[in-house]
């Protein structure tokens, strides 16, 4: 029997996982914690909400005590700690509550294993998600790989590097088993509107100004949640303890076309025919340390565990568009 316990599981991709895994593992109990910030919405869980191996716990992950008691209550085997500050333009402004949440609520996690779990019996997972970022900014040429040197030039990438290396070090000093991955910038239903893709549709459905940075030329390798959710699975059920694989669609887009590209498959779907939608577009200041380009090489997990990304991105946006258009 696994008790698995997924923190964030109220937020973007989090709801994903939990939905996923509630699904396709009735015979585990999954617990789900969330502090439900402005990012947590317990709606994207609607239709699992009552399924016997789901709980849900409102709980910051900050507070040790409370983690503490639901890993003894529960008798948590596993851990897929997906609960963060994300939004980069948000950590400049509050960068101590990325501080406390991405690195202190790590630890504090961390700890709750160390200390309930018998490590001599090689039973235990913990699953650290994260983020392309902590390896900096690319140029034209190149991908990151899992040996990259580390690099963060946001509070929020910092904070995630941070995060990281604390969840290494704790596989080496104390052999909590561990896994991390990577991952790019993830699209698709349910995500806050703060995030680019949802700001570009929703500003689309409003009729609003869509802000894009400076002169919209940062690159972004762009990953649909659902192909993340499989690789999550995927590493959870046979990555080695202890590696990282780094998670990406091997798709890039500038902002500026990935914002014309959105106009034009909206506007196919609204039959508009008029080029009023593009004039919605507004070149603002840029974002303060704007990365240029991310771009992932994601050959470790494609050979060491058969994965890859399968959906194609127009269908991604596609549906994406959709859900939006549905849930307005």
């Amino acid at each position: 029997m696994k008790n698995i316990l997924i923190t964030g599981g109220a937020g973007f991709i989090g709801s994903h996982v939990v939905k996923r895994f509630v699904n396709n593992y009735p015979e585990y109990n999954i617990y789900n914690i969330d502090k439900l910030t402005y990012a947590g919405n317990l709606n994207n869980l609607n239709e699992i909400e009552n399924k016997e191996n789901y709980t849900f716990f409102k709980i910051d992950i900050n507070n040790h005590e409370e983690i503490l008691k639901l890993f003894n209550e529960n008798n948590i085997t596993d851990v897929i700690h997906l609960a963060a500050e994300s939004h980069v333009d948000r950590s400049i402004e509050s960068s101590f509550e990325f501080a406390k949440t991405n690195v202190l609520g790590t630890l504090s996690l961390l700890e709750a294993s160390k200390k309930s779990w018998n490590l001599s019996s090689k039973n235990n997972i913990f699953y650290h998600i994260s983020t392309d970022e902590v390896y900096g900014s690319l140029g034209l040429k190149g991908s990151f790989n899992e040996k990259t040197k580390y690099d963060p030039n946001s509070p929020y990438s910092a904070s995630k590097a941070s995060s990281d290396h604390f969840v290494r070090a704790y596989n080496k000093t104390f052999s909590l088993p561990i896994l991390i991955s990577n991952c790019s910038n993830n699209y698709g239903p349910f995500q806050h509107n703060e995030k680019l893709i949802p700001n570009i549709i929703n500003s689309l459905i409003k009729g609003e100004k869509i802000p894009i940075y400076g002169d919209g030329k940062n690159i972004r390798d762009w990953l649909f949640v659902n192909d993340h959710c499989d690789a999550i699975e995927l590493i959870f059920k046979k990555g080695i303890i202890g590696q990282t694989y780094n998670i990406g669609s091997g798709y890039e887009i500038s902002n500026i076309d990935l914002a014309q590209l959105i106009i034009k498959i909206y506007d196919n779907i609204k039959l508009n025919t008029s080029e009023s939608s593009k004039k919605l577009i507004e070149f603002v200041d840029d974002r303060l340390g704007h990365d240029f380009r991310y771009s992932i090489d994601f050959s470790k997990i494609k050979n060491n565990l058969g994965w890859k990304p399968k959906t194609n991105f127009q269908e991604g946006i596609l549906e994406t568009i959709k859900w939006y258009l549905k849930k307005n």
